[in-house]
């Protein structure tokens, strides 16, 4: 019996050994981004408007590092926190642990380089070598042309300082040492898009407004696969379940009947003053789409995105959008 015990304490000791180097391995070892560029970003008008454009009504990062007013539909931003973070994204969102939302503002960033930012946005990797939570979508902005690039990094440097320290992103484990191994390498930027070429141009958009992440399901932290765009993600919030719709062009579930005029017309019903602010009860429907943020963008941006989501392949995949709290209790 003692030898069991011997074999057993030995083997327990073996494999704790093991964990622990590897996971001083993970520690040491990861993020492997390669260095900031050594860069400087010219500032000027063209880049500035653009900036402001991407981030406000495409890319998100405005919607995301901004306290978001639940009273309202779709949660715009609460006026005077543009960029300040402070959001928490925790286990009752069903995350692994808190992610709290970084500021973006001056008052955090303004001792980082150009090549910390660029970095950051399109590898995941702070300049203390830390991982960013892939939430913040930098595996969509790895490819965003440098142009692009440039010009939100102009409009941030801009943005009015928010001056709040915030606490630090608390995964669980072992997703705090998984997250170290999923920084991408390098920043590989495509070309410059072209409008012209409406379906790439429209595949372009999508990507950096990170349409797929929502609208596919999820299963243990994986996107299902054959689900593109399918709907069904689901995203707790206080008054209950929200799912993500369908946004293949299937004929039954999808958006396969929409014309481009309807597709264009969903988003700029949001693009008034009034629509902006709409109130929502505690326990009414809302959603995390920030349709107020999105509503600003072009009829011809939205008509590509339309172009490239009839394209996709599609699937039948009927959702239950909405499921109130008392429901799920």
């Amino acid at each position: 019996m003692k030898k069991v015990f011997k074999i057993l304490s030995l083997v327990v000791g073996i494999t704790t050994v093991v964990i622990v180097l590897v996971l001083v391995f993970l520690g040491v070892t990861y993020p492997r981004s390669d260095p900031p560029e050594n860069i400087k970003i010219g500032l000027d008008s063209r880049r500035l408007q653009r900036g402001r454009y991407l981030s406000t009504n495409v890319a998100g990062c405005i919607g995301c590092h901004s306290i978001r007013d639940w009273t309202k539909f779709a949660a715009p931003p609460k006026p005077g926190t543009e960029g300040g973070g402070g959001d928490q994204i925790d286990e009752k969102n069903g995350f692994p642990g808190t992610v709290v939302v970084k500021n973006i503002t001056p008052f955090s960033l303004g001792t980082w380089s150009d090549g910390d930012l660029i970095r950051a946005i399109t590898c995941g990797v702070t300049p203390e070598s830390d991982p960013l939570f892939p939430i913040m979508p930098y595996p969509d902005y790895n490819s965003i042309s440098r142009e692009d690039m440039y010009s939100i990094i102009t409009y941030l440097k801009t943005l009015a300082p928010i001056e709040n320290k915030l606490a630090e992103t608390d995964l669980n484990f072992p997703i705090n040492f998984i997250a170290r191994t999923l920084p991408r390498k390098r920043y590989t930027p495509i070309k410059d898009p072209q409008p012209s070429d409406t379906l790439a141009y429209g595949k372009y958009l999508t990507t950096i407004a990170s349409c797929f992440n929502c609208h596919t399901q999820m299963e243990r932290g994986q996107f299902v696969d054959g689900m593109d765009y399918a709907g069904g993600r689901q995203f707790k919030i206080s008054s209950g379940v929200v799912s993500s719709s369908n946004i293949t062009p299937s004929l039954e579930s999808g958006i396969g009947r929409w014309t481009k005029e309807i597709f264009i017309g969903r988003f700029k019903y949001f693009d008034t003053d009034s629509t902006r602010i709409t109130p929502v009860g505690q326990e009414s429907f809302n959603t995390p789409m920030p349709w107020t943020m999105y509503s600003g963008m072009t009829k011809e941006d939205l008509a590509a995105i339309f172009k490239y989501l009839k394209s996709c392949k599609p699937v039948d995949n009927k959702v239950v959008k909405w499921t109130p709290a008392h429901v799920t209790k």
